[in-house]
């Protein structure tokens, strides 16, 4: 008998979620499509999924332990279908916020002429909900806005060679930080690029340490030094548009299927 493969998300490397671990954010992300079931990354029968929200991922939420993570928190089990894709017109920069989960995230940029793989989460209406309180979407202080980003502005190609007319994407509300020329700096990995920031600012390594492991731990669950480092990195005029800016509209923000709640409606 074929010995049946072991799909459990620990075995295929997926399980730690950066909200428990911040130097490994974004997380490990798969190889390949599947459906997020519990502990287990199962095969997708379908790319599509007409009767869900597609949200594009750029950070953690491509991350199969972190959405588990988000998820079990929130007392949500239904399965994820999780799509690589491949996207023209978005890039990942750095997010111009300190996260109290002890990391400075990922955040989509405007990059017309950039192709990169990136994921499609399709989300049902408790899901999304989860994902939007996690981004602090319905938050007036919250640090993200969603956004639909539509065809032909971003090309989101899926592997059967379809694709679609256009996803959600997690607008940060305090801009990106920027490469000292002014464009969005890309963010080269956690250790990397707090390595970074500690190096070029004494101001950041008064409130969070001189090493990437004193700012995690400093920053974990600190709202108010989390703030700080917000603050401090206007001050330093580190921050700037990701270009994305002009996506996010008025939307209310709601469960799929019921009517103004989402605009534009699911696929």
């Amino acid at each position: 008998m074929p010995v049946e493969e072991d799909r459990t998300l620990r075995a295929l490397g997926l399980d730690k979620a950066p909200r428990e671990h911040p130097l490994l954010y974004p997380g490990a992300w798969p190889r390949e499509s599947g459906l997020l079931n519990g502990e287990r990354l199962l095969p997708l029968d379908r790319l599509v999924h007409e009767d869900r929200v597609p949200v594009l991922a750029v950070g953690s939420n491509a991350c199969p332990g972190q959405l588990r993570h988000k998820m079990a928190e929130s007392g949500v089990i239904t399965p994820v279908p999780m799509v690589r894709a491949r996207v023209t017109g978005v890039g990942v920069g750095v997010s111009a916020h300190v996260s109290r989960m002890g990391y400075v995230s990922n955040s989509p940029i405007s990059a017309p002429h950039t192709v990169r793989e990136l994921f499609v989460i399709w989300l049902d209406a408790r899901q999304l909900a989860v994902i939007d309180a996690s981004e602090g979407v319905p938050r007036a202080n919250g640090n993200f806005h969603r956004a639909w980003l539509p065809a032909p502005d971003v090309r989101i190609e899926l592997a059967d060679g379809s694709t679609l007319p256009g996803a959600y994407v997690y607008v940060n509300r305090h801009g990106v930080l920027h490469d000292g020329t002014g464009a969005p700096r890309a963010h080269p990995g956690q250790r990397a690029l707090l390595t970074g920031l500690l190096a070029g600012s004494p101001g950041l390594r008064e409130l969070f340490g001189v090493s990437p492991e004193e700012f995690c731990a400093r920053a974990r669950a600190d709202r108010r030094l989390c703030a700080r480092g917000t603050r401090l990195f206007v001050e330093e005029e580190l921050v700037t548009a990701c270009g994305l800016e002009r996506y996010v509209g008025s939307q209310q923000y709601g469960s799929p299927g019921t009517g103004a709640s989402l605009a534009p409606p699911l696929m």
